[in-house]
């Protein structure tokens, strides 16, 4: 095998690893994709909401799906996608629900993270302010995609009185306190980096690495994402659209935000998480695999684990109906305590 070739397959298999998903949208000449389950998937929510500014300037693109008195979530995408991969959730679930969904800085159409600041607590405060920006009074259930999972946990640490305020319940899908990814690194890692290299210096492997997984016209993209990030039975439109995502992910998020979540330990913000707490995670997850959401419900306050079957990394969007029925069985009894309450004080 060439040189190139080498490196092109090591790309794709190291990207993928690491952070899932990298390549184009089409593994050989012969797989076509389907052009309206790609602009079906790419719909956004009809209200917008920004932009919202976070504390260091940074413009957050926000959306909004339902009634504006109906009770509310809040989701937050995962690393290298956007505010789209909760496609199936405002979809599904904005008759009963307010669903408000955003960009995290540096992705999809928000600003690029002012002074590039790309950290897990950048992330946080990127959550608190759309949380800020709801009308006042309003209470949510949060729900948080792997890295927007780890973002939740940051803006505990920071702002550990949402949680006693505008939190009302919180929803880790795919996610760990820490060492989120290096676990899927493996090998891999040590593979990109030398001996007393850092993590930083790895992160930039891999994304230069994914250049040439881009520029190449043998593409592993979509095989190895379906390998590493879904379960067996994800539709292919489905592995395509994130797969578009993540390679349109910007440099500074392959690099600056990988090192950021390869190193954090949040762990010691758990204890703010003073909420019911659900953590649901994938049979197939190989990025944060069950063990680690055993871990992360068990030290959780008050936290409950569940296992969606077949799924893999993105179960919202793989196995959307299940994710749904599990996330309204959830949201919905713990925002209506809260109105339930709120009536009590009123009278």
């Amino acid at each position: 095998m060439s040189r190139k070739r080498t490196a092109i397959v090591t790309a794709g298999l190291a990207g993928a690893a690491v952070a899932g998903v990298v390549g184009r949208t089409v593994l050989n000449a012969r797989r076509r994709t389907d052009p309206e389950a790609n602009e079906r998937l790419s719909l956004l929510p009809p209200e917008d909401l920004g932009p919202v500014r976070s504390f260091d300037g940074t413009d957050l693109a926000v959306r909004a799906a339902g009634k504006a008195a109906a009770p509310a979530l809040v989701f937050a995408h995962g690393f290298s996608l956007d505010l789209t991969s909760w496609h199936y959730q405002w979809i599904g679930l904005s008759e009963r629900f307010r669903c408000v969904l955003f960009d995290f800085r540096s992705h999809g159409r928000s600003g690029r993270a002012a002074g590039g600041d790309l950290s897990p607590m950048a992330l946080g405060h990127d959550l608190a302010a759309v949380l800020d920006a709801l009308p006042e009074g309003r209470r949510a259930v949060v729900v948080g995609h792997s890295m927007g999972a780890m973002a939740m946990l940051a803006m505990a640490e920071s702002r550990p009185d949402l949680f006693a305020g505008r939190v009302e319940g919180a929803v880790f899908a795919g996610a760990a306190s820490n060492d989120l990814l290096r676990g899927a690194m493996g090998s891999v890692t040590e593979l990109l980096r030398p001996r007393l290299g850092s993590i930083r210096q790895a992160a930039s492997r891999v994304n230069r690495l994914r250049g040439y997984v881009l520029s190449s016209p043998v593409d592993v993209g979509h095989l190895v994402a379906r390998i590493t990030q879904f379960g067996p039975h994800a539709s292919p439109h489905v592995v395509d659209h994130v797969v578009r995502l993540a390679a349109r992910a910007p440099s500074e998020v392959w690099t600056d935000g990988l090192a950021g979540l390869m190193d954090m330990d949040l762990r010691h913000s758990l204890r703010h998480v003073r909420v019911p707490s659900l953590v649901l995670v994938g049979e197939h997850d190989r990025v944060t695999p069950p063990s680690s959401a055993v871990a992360l419900a068990d030290a959780l306050p008050d936290g409950r684990l569940e296992i969606l079957e077949s799924a893999g990394h993105i179960p919202m969007m793989e196995a959307h109906e299940e994710f749904n029925r599990r996330l309204e069985d959830f949201a919905g009894p713990v925002l209506a305590r809260r109105a339930k309450r709120t009536r009590r004080k009123g009278a």
